[in-house]
């Protein structure tokens, strides 16, 4: 069985971490038991089918009735780059090309302008688009994010995690992103 992931030492939350190209293997892909998709008691007004992402506390969850809903662990936007709202999966991709925006070539010249869909792509394996906003819910290629704010305004899940989600949710899929309140 492999060993679950570890998170050795804290991720710089200032900085991006793309590694365009890098493929994880199926045990990097190994969450901590915690960030694994489970069905949870969760209560909720929001109808079944509905996603809500606590970004405080690094989950998803996909409502499935007024008391349950299945939790996914991700990784969310780091200071600066959160964010909450309500907004409806306007489109889904399979492999999604990635394009860096220039606010983020612009923090990391050295990425690359556009990298064609596939296991390095840090997209990763299926992408949820949220309205006309820049952001997605998409996997990703660096599996040692989940549980942590470093990204540039997504919410990163593992593949697998991605690709479950995908299959499970239509275009119009309603998605519900809270912070906690700023005391």
């Amino acid at each position: 069985m492999p060993q679950a992931l570890a998170q050795p030492r804290p991720l710089d939350p200032s900085k991006d971490l793309e590694k365009p190209g890098f493929v994880p293997d199926a045990a990097e892909e190994q969450l901590l038991p915690e960030y694994r998709p489970q069905p949870v008691y969760y209560r909720s007004n929001e109808p079944p089918g509905t996603i809500v992402i606590q970004t405080e506390e690094r989950f998803l969850y996909l409502i499935q009735d007024n008391k349950t809903a299945m939790r996914y662990g991700i990784g969310v936007g780091r200071e600066g780059f959160q964010w909450s709202g309500l907004l409806k999966i306007s489109r889904k991709q399979e492999w999604p090309d990635w394009r860096p925006p220039p606010e983020m070539i612009k923090r990391q010249p050295y990425l690359p302008r556009f990298m064609a869909g596939g296991p390095g792509n840090p997209m990763g394996a299926r992408a949820l688009y949220l309205g006309s906003t820049s952001y997605r819910i998409h996997g990703t290629n660096q599996p040692e994010t989940i549980g942590y704010a470093v990204s540039s305004g997504c919410i990163r899940l593992v593949n697998p995690d991605v690709i479950n989600l995908y299959d499970r949710v239509p275009v119009g899929t309603r998605v519900v992103v809270r912070q906690a309140p700023k005391l």
